[in-house]
């Protein structure tokens, strides 16, 4: 089924050949996924040889530099889908180093402390800035705005630009670490990771004991935003890799590719790379006092449409440069691009810090056609709803059935407004902020049996729904400190699946975790349902938390 995808992917190529200017355009982009798709797997090595001869007859089209061209060798490593590394282990810094810069939007001066932590502690940001320190985990479900870089928000506290940190923490697989700022905004530095980079290099890399979980994806998934063009797949890889094509239909652009094949090519071919505008962009930004840190030493300004002289000269100013003038193909001439492709590198770059928000080290190849941070946040988004979905089936769960209850059945009766018959709770085992398991014993005596197929009786599946919910509705009700007052009225249920019958005598355990953080009282939950060690029932749910009137 996927050599017939990839091949249905490459017809409109091979029919309609390379001269054409859309083919010969996007080609380069194509070709690279269908051939990295094609050799990563033994099972598609007899396909590969299809997008090798396909290769070598239209070579001449790659217009990548010679060092990013793929390289043509078949991995022979079989790829499974498990969430555990080989033999590598969790690393963190060995001392702590201290940076400090200006915040490109807010302007103000900011000093970033990046420490070692504990083993699986991740990445989080605190700002030392607020009372109580507050800390931001370096999280997707904690993103709150990528107009201008990728913003987090949590416990009353923001961190802006958090993107290139982010990157060189990830590019240098450093695993946890504790980021201490004293401002609002990280540094723009040059507009590249490089700064961080070096610092980090400079204290080194501690080894820690734990084993490094990486999510070895098993399938494609993808993400597409029509309205700004983007497109990007996740396919199945031996290594975390990324493919970029940037095309914005701009003649001083052109259409761009990027590409790594693993995250010990990031400190060298990547990090350096720095951010680029377009002059008539930024030009607004500069009148209206929005890049307050700006310079022209922190970003790569490309010049497309013909510039007014009183713009020029308002530039000049503001700047404190009157040397500056276009030079070749539409550049700013205040700095020298490292890479005829740097634009499309430091999407690479933005690409490799907002995916560390996953939470989990990734195998997979990432491909993304024009990536921004609002396409990356959500596709980095998805994989990691789509992470947490394989984890909780292939889990099989086991509880304690005699261990004291958390809630029992006058505890639950003192926060769900259900009554007999409708209560379909009998005890709480198992209770934290994002997880709940409660325990249904079902009895020959139920109400529903009478006429749910009598004399063959069988737990109805809606039954099985409702129970479900009116455990997830006392996770729900527990994050407020007066549950009694409130009410959780449920919003929609995805994805319901009945896996096996549910008879009397049975005892049947609903596990229900958030899959995102509670935000404005509504709770999105995943649910399984077990009778003895297998799964009977799998949903989706949101509820809202409504206080009664």
């Amino acid at each position: 089924m996927r050599s017939v995808f990839y091949c249905q992917w490459l017809k409109p190529f091979a029919n309609g050949g390379l001269t054409s200017p859309r083919n010969k355009k996007y080609f380069p982009f194509f070709l690279s996924t269908l051939i990295a798709s094609a050799l990563n797997f033994n099972k598609h090595r007899k396909d590969a040889s299809i997008y090798r001869a396909f290769y070598v007859e239209t070579k001449d089209y790659l217009c990548a530099p010679k060092s990013y061209k793929m390289e043509l060798t078949a991995e022979t490593s079989t790829v499974a889908n498990v969430t555990q590394g080989e033999g590598l282990v969790q690393t963190t810094l060995k001392n702590s180093v201290t940076i400090s810069g200006v915040g490109l939007h807010t302007g103000k001066q900011c000093t970033v402390t990046i420490m070692p932590a504990a083993e699986n502690y991740g990445y989080r940001f605190r700002r030392t800035d607020l009372p109580g320190n507050p800390e931001v985990q370096a999280d997707v479900d904690n993103v709150t705005d990528t107009a201008r870089g990728t913003t987090l928000t949590q416990n009353g506290a923001s961190v802006n630009t958090t993107e290139h940190l982010l990157s060189a923490l990830a590019g240098l697989e450093i695993d946890n670490a504790l980021i201490e700022i004293t401002g609002p905004e990280l540094p723009i530095m040059d507009g590249s990771a490089h700064a961080f980079v070096e610092a980090l290099q400079k204290v080194g890399v501690q080894q820690q004991k734990a084993e490094r979980k990486y999510y070895v994806l098993d399938e494609t998934l993808t993400y597409e935003d029509p309205s700004r063009k983007v497109e990007m797949l996740a396919v199945p890889s031996a290594d975390f890799r990324v493919t970029v094509m940037v095309d914005y239909d701009n003649d001083v652009l052109g259409t761009q590719h990027a590409q790594i094949h693993s995250m010990r090519e990031f400190a060298s071919e990547i990090s350096r790379c720095r951010t680029f505008v377009f002059l008539h962009e930024l030009m607004p930004l500069l009148k209206n006092n929005l890049i307050k840190g700006g310079d022209l030493n922190n970003a790569i300004v490309l010049v497309s449409q013909d510039i007014p002289d009183a713009d020029m000269d308002h530039l000049r100013k503001v700047f404190n440069k009157p040397d500056i003038k276009v030079e070749g193909k539409g550049v700013l001439n205040h700095i020298a691009m490292h890479y005829m492709n740097e634009p499309a590198r430091h999407k690479l770059l933005d690409i490799v810090g907002d995916f560390a928000l996953v939470g989990t080290p990734l195998k997979a190849h990432i491909l993304a056609a024009r990536p921004g941070h609002k396409a990356n946040v959500e596709f980095a988004a998805k994989i990691k709803a789509h992470i947490k979905s394989k984890r909780l089936k292939s889990v099989v769960r086991t509880f304690d059935l005699n261990k004291p209850a958390v809630y029992d059945i006058n505890k639950i009766s003192s926060i769900l407004p259900h009554r007999f018959p409708f209560l379909l709770v009998d005890k709480i085992l198992e209770l934290t902020d994002t997880r709940v398991v409660g325990l249904k014993n079902v009895t020959m005596n139920e109400w529903f049996f009478e006429g749910h197929f009598p004399g063959n009786p069988i737990m109805p599946g809606v039954i099985q729904i409702e129970a479900m919910a009116q455990v997830g509705g006392i996770l729900a009700l527990s994050t407020v400190p007066d549950p009694e007052n409130y009410l959780t009225y449920f919003m929609k249920i995805d994805h319901a699946k009945f896996k096996q019958k549910v008879l009397p005598g049975d005892t049947i355990i609903f596990d229900l975790e958030l899959l995102q953080p509670i935000r404005r009282g509504i709770i999105l939950m995943k649910g399984c349902a077990y009778v003895g060690d297998k799964v009977v029932l799998e949903a989706e749910m949101m509820a809202s938390i409504v206080k009664k009137n």
